[in-house]
């Protein structure tokens, strides 16, 4: 996984955990699940990057 991939992976789950703090807290159920959202999507690519890495170590 290249460095660049881990940062924007990390940069989206930080900010899906921000949107869903954001949203909780002004009880915005849209934002919640956008901030949830989002950090199940940088976890996800973060295991495919994980699983390639791998593959190619192999």
């Amino acid at each position: 996984m290249s460095i660049g991939d881990k940062a924007k992976n990390v940069v989206q789950k930080t900010v899906g955990k921000a949107e869903e703090a954001v949203g909780r807290k002004t009880d915005d159920p849209e934002l919640t699940a956008q901030g949830l959202k989002d950090q199940s999507m940088g976890e996800a690519r973060q295991n495919v990057e994980k699983a390639k890495d791998q593959i190619n170590h192999k």
